[in-house]
């Protein structure tokens, strides 16, 4: 199998009044949206890009797109619109999506799967979840504006059709928002204390989900899966035995519902999937310079077999080699310096 881990309106920094944005955007900018910016704003005039880096994804996963102007910025409405007919509400942004984040949690993990395309690869995973997820488990399916064959194969599911006695509930989209949005949409609604990342092209032989849960005993735990990869530079990242690693696929990729919360949402600029584990487990990770970070864990002999991966394979190679690169740089913008995060250090 091949490797598949390589991985406008403008006004014064100081804004304008609310009947100016309105009279100028016949939009009104939400407040949240607009505090978002004059903070990202702030947090660019003293450098810190950390805290810019992740101002900027919680404006754009409200679907306004920001453009720095020097010391100022300009809004514009970015998202495809919310469509809701006699069948479904169709959300054109994740943020749009009514969030049980603020709710106490229930069970014991939100499996969250996104489907696109191959039907026959989800109703494999969710066979396999029905066979073998424990007590307690939840299964949150993003609809991300899938093809025919997967939109009826998902109004069967919503139907009880094929989910081995699961209930799943299905998120769906009014456009193709792209991996990281389509993350947060469904984490937006998870009720489980753990989120567990599935790839549709993963199979559950076994119960994979109670080991995962149970390496979040230990708190310097941040994210567990069942394929793990190091570097030794933040350029190049290879295969890891069982144990700690730098990062986690997202194959099978675990983390606690309330670290998204503190340290979300994914950055939606990560539209193609690969990369954004690695980015994921390094925010997850990252304690600050100077300060231990936190640990990720691959788990050895998870009971899970993966099966092609179509997202890849059905990509021309210099396509996914160009979107795979875009996303990778963006890995680099944030922690291209940060070797303390490394397991192994060259």
């Amino acid at each position: 199998m091949p490797r598949d881990h390589r991985r406008g309106v403008e006004w014064p920094a100081d804004g304008p009044s609310a009947s100016t944005i309105r009279s100028v955007t016949r939009t009104r900018i939400p407040d949240e949206v607009l505090s978002a910016a004059h903070e990202r704003a702030a947090a660019r005039a003293a450098r810190d890009w950390e805290a810019a880096d992740r101002l900027r994804a919680r404006i754009e996963a409200a679907g306004w797109r920001v453009v720095d102007r020097g010391t100022d910025f300009a809004l514009s409405q970015a998202a495809p619109p919310d469509v809701t007919d006699d069948a479904h509400a169709r959300y054109g942004v994740s943020s749009n999506v009514p969030s049980r984040l603020e709710e106490a949690p229930v069970g014991v993990a939100t499996v969250v799967l996104v489907a696109t395309d191959w039907p026959e690869d989800l109703a494999r995973a969710l066979a396999s979840l029905g066979a073998h997820a424990p007590e307690g488990t939840s299964v949150v399916i993003v609809a991300d504006e899938p093809s025919a064959d997967q939109a009826a194969a998902l109004e069967a599911v919503e139907a009880g059709v094929g989910t081995g006695g699961l209930a799943p509930e299905v998120v769906w989209t009014s456009a193709r928002l792209g991996q990281a949005a389509a993350v947060n949409a469904a984490v937006r609604r998870a009720s489980g204390p753990v989120v567990i990342l599935l790839d549709t092209s993963v199979e559950l032989t076994g119960d994979a989900i109670s080991p995962l849960l149970a390496a979040f005993d230990d708190q310097t735990v941040a994210v567990a899966g069942g394929w793990g990869i190091v570097s030794s530079d933040l350029r190049r990242f290879e295969d890891a035995p069982a144990g700690d690693v730098d990062a986690i696929e997202a194959y099978c990729l675990a983390f606690r519902r309330s670290d998204f919360v503190e340290r979300g949402p994914f950055d939606e600029h990560f539209r193609f999937y690969r990369n954004l584990d690695i980015w994921w487990s390094l925010v997850l990770r990252d304690e600050g310079e100077g300060s231990v970070p936190r640990r990720a864990v691959a788990l050895d002999g998870l009971p899970l077999t993966r099966h092609e991966h179509r997202g890849y394979t059905s990509l021309p190679p210099d396509e996914r080699d160009r979107q795979s690169k875009r996303n990778f740089y963006r890995i680099l913008d944030r922690f291209g310096s940060r070797r303390d995060l490394l397991v192994r250090r060259g």
